[in-house]
């Protein structure tokens, strides 16, 4: 027989749903959209170079970042 009470109170995760975690996502992404439009466009100006992720790459790492802090507890 096992003893359970050897390692105490274990907490377990809660899963988030999945449906949940991609509209947050997708608010997220939409949001930062524009304002990486408009700073990707400075730097084009500024810098007379092409930056080197586009304004939707930017916008998809930040929405990779921060929705999941979101769901953290």
């Amino acid at each position: 027989m096992s003893d359970y009470t050897a390692n105490g109170e274990m907490h377990h995760v809660k899963r988030v749903n999945k449906a949940e975690f991609v509209v947050y996502f997708a608010l997220i992404f939409s949001l930062a959209v524009l304002p990486h439009v408009l700073g990707w466009t400075y730097q084009l100006v500024r810098h007379a170079q092409m930056p080197r992720l586009s304004p939707v790459a930017r916008a998809w790492k930040d929405a990779q970042a921060v929705t999941p802090m979101i769901f953290r507890g």
